[in-house]
């Protein structure tokens, strides 16, 4: 790994309180900064930048898909990248690109009809292939490697207090990302599209020069232990309850894969159930506000699922975390397939505001708990991978179901399907870290 202290005007060991909490706020802001990357940020660009590129929904769509699942198979490399060059190299890189691919974005119109007049090519395609590599650098640096690294950086200086530390970055994040939409069309009503694209290309360079200053690694490169105490007074306590995991260590247990698979589900869920909402509510004759209006207790519910389970992680088993996360998902199931009932809604705003409380515990705290910290950044690269893979396919899935069968209602027996298997999967998973206990 290189040099920690190299180009460093902030020394984490001088400071005058534990650095690990400027690595909170600093690691939270970059999540957030991810957002552009993120479907929650790239969603309210749909409309004005597919008829700017003329394009149809289903071809902006495919290029987003295609895109994403491109940007998949780099994820678990570049979180090898992270255990190799750490949190403050790899967000830098990430997010100048990021930023650049933004920038890039801004003018993708103009770039689409020079290679049309150049090659005299006037076709779809153009704009089509053009996005699709845009999108795969966005979804790549956004929701791939920068939140990766922020969210492993935060969890890298703490143990003991991980589920405190990561309630209140996740309460923030939540925030954060909920305000996203309402934030952005306001840009976009104010300064365009193409500008608000550019605005936040210049405020991820600027983002830049604070992770340059900001982001550590580790806390025992400079001599410090995670939750606070120097190193030299605390050495026969390193490492004493902690055994790292590589990534083809982990990959043995069952663990690694019921936990992530249950993070991929929640990821394929939420992420097609939301791409077709307004659809979904519609086909059981709800208003478009009806439908949206699900949104607000569901985020009250998973910021108060976050809170609490985050701060009880610390002092309880995982693995009631993975069937509560499991109980859920069953309870999302069962209200798309009742959603013609009241009581649909119901199972859908709780199944839903679970899965996503107990998706910001599970994704942050289990992996270092679990696995250990030296290899971090590659086993939570991989599952990063799941995840953009799960989010990649749903709505073209949820859609086909739609069309081809003509109910959003028949995704509901295949999710229960595979959380049924989860289920199963998982009575015998053990936290590797306790050898004899279940988690």
């Amino acid at each position: 790994m290189p040099n920690p202290t190299k180009i460093s005007l902030v020394n984490p060991h001088r400071f005058p309180f534990f650095y690990g909490y400027i690595v909170l706020v600093i690691g939270s802001i970059g999540i957030l900064a991810s957002i552009p990357g993120q479907t929650i940020g790239v969603s309210v660009f749909t409309d004005p930048v597919k008829d700017a590129l003329g394009l149809s929904r289903n071809e902006f769509s495919n290029a987003y898909m295609l895109g994403t699942l491109l940007s998949s198979a780099l994820v678990a490399r570049a979180g090898i990248w992270f255990d190799a060059y750490g949190a403050r190299y790899v967000a830098f890189f990430a997010t100048l690109l990021l930023g650049a691919s933004l920038l890039l974005f801004s003018v993708s119109v103009e770039i689409s009809e020079t290679i049309k007049r150049v090659f005299n090519f006037q076709s779809w395609s153009v704009p089509f292939l053009l996005i699709t590599l845009l999108f795969f650098l966005i979804r790549f640096s956004g929701q791939g490697v920068l939140t990766m690294a922020s969210r492993n950086m935060i969890m890298m200086w703490f143990r003991k207090n991980r589920g405190k530390i990561n309630s209140i970055s996740s309460i923030t994040v939540s925030l954060g990302f909920s305000s996203a939409p309402i934030l952005l069309n306001r840009l976009i009503d104010d300064h365009g599209w193409a500008m608000s694209w550019q605005i936040m290309a210049m405020s991820l360079f600027v983002f830049c020069v604070c992770i340059l200053l900001l982001y550590r690694n580790r806390p025992e490169d400079f001599d410090l232990l995670p939750d606070g105490g120097e190193k030299k007074e605390l050495d026969q306590e390193k490492e004493a309850t902690e055994t790292d995991f590589t990534l083809k260590e982990a990959k043995k247990t069952r663990a690694f894969w019921m936990f992530g698979l249950v993070l991929a589900f929640n990821s394929f869920y939420v992420t097609g159930f939301t791409f077709h909402i307004v659809s979904i509510f519609g086909s059981q004759n709800y208003s478009k506000a009806e439908a949206i209006a699900i949104f607000l207790p569901m985020s009250i519910i998973a910021i108060f699922v976050s809170t609490l389970c985050n701060i009880l992680s610390d002092y309880i088993q995982h693995k009631i975390y993975l069937f509560i996360m499991l109980s859920a998902g069953v309870l999302a199931s069962l209200g798309l397939l009742l959603l013609s009932h009241p009581i649909g809604v119901y199972l859908l705003v709780g199944g839903l505001g679970t899965m996503g409380g107990l998706f910001a515990v599970i994704n942050a705290v289990t992996w270092p708990s679990f696995f250990g910290r030296k290899f971090l950044g590659s086993i939570s690269g991989k599952v990063m991978s799941f995840l953009v893979v799960g989010s990649a396919i749903a709505p073209s899935l949820f859609s086909y179901c739609f069309t081809t069968l003509g109910s959003y209602r028949y995704m509901g027996y295949v999710t229960l399907a595979f959380l049924l298997f989860l289920i199963i999967g998982s009575f015998k998973v053990k936290n590797p870290q306790l050898k004899t206990e279940d988690i």
